[in-house]
């Protein structure tokens, strides 16, 4: 997809936020991050190729008979339907179809951590809302090679040799995590504990 693609896109979608407030958007993304919004809803954050970092509200996904129940847990990748907010970031998730759990992050501790750093490493560098289609594929190629092999240092140092690559941040002879944390700020935290295990 070119950059006049992506641009266009993303323009459409803010024209969106403003001039259409019954439409939606349609988007296949990982599931990155939840957190308690009430007592019934959560707030959601999506890592999609259409449209980077979104976050979403999913008003009564708390409730036991709600259609989303069993449908929103870290790492899920899904093709969600979003209503746009109004007003703010925060927009509305309507509906989702779960595309691939990936439940073999969860057969142990350090798959789990190292699927988490993955994450948290592509949150931290990415913009909220811009279309960054090469992240959000890294991180889809790295939960899935991490579903069906065993963390260890070499693809732990791959990744970042990639998003680094994507990023336009590696220097020659430099460790791709230094370069990364010169330009974007302290790493996650689940790197140190990984690098123990693994």
């Amino acid at each position: 997809m070119g950059v006049v693609s992506v641009l266009t896109q993303l323009d459409n979608f803010k024209l969106s936020l403003t001039n259409e407030p019954d439409s939606f958007m349609k988007a296949r993304g990982t599931l990155i991050r939840r957190s308690p919004l009430t007592e019934t809803s959560l707030i959601v954050h999506w890592c999609t190729r259409e449209n980077g970092i979104v976050k979403t509200v999913a008003k009564g996904a708390r409730r036991p008979k709600s259609p989303f129940a069993g449908k929103l847990d870290l790492f899920y990748l899904c093709e969600v339907e979003i209503h746009p907010a109004r007003n703010g970031d925060l927009h509305i998730l309507k509906d989702l179809t779960v595309e691939r759990p990936r439940l073999g992050l969860r057969r142990n501790y350090v798959q789990t951590l190292a699927a988490a750093y993955f994450v948290k490493l592509i949150d931290q560098v990415a913009e909220a809302e811009t279309p960054l289609p090469e992240l959000a594929d890294l991180l889809d190629r790295g939960l899935n090679y991490l579903e069906d092999h065993d963390a260890d240092e070499r693809s732990l140092v791959h990744f970042e040799k990639q998003l680094g690559g994507f990023l336009g941040v590696l220097e020659p002879g430099i460790d791709p995590i230094r370069s990364i944390r010169e330009h974007f700020g302290n790493i996650p935290p689940q790197r140190a504990e990984l690098m123990q295990r693994i």
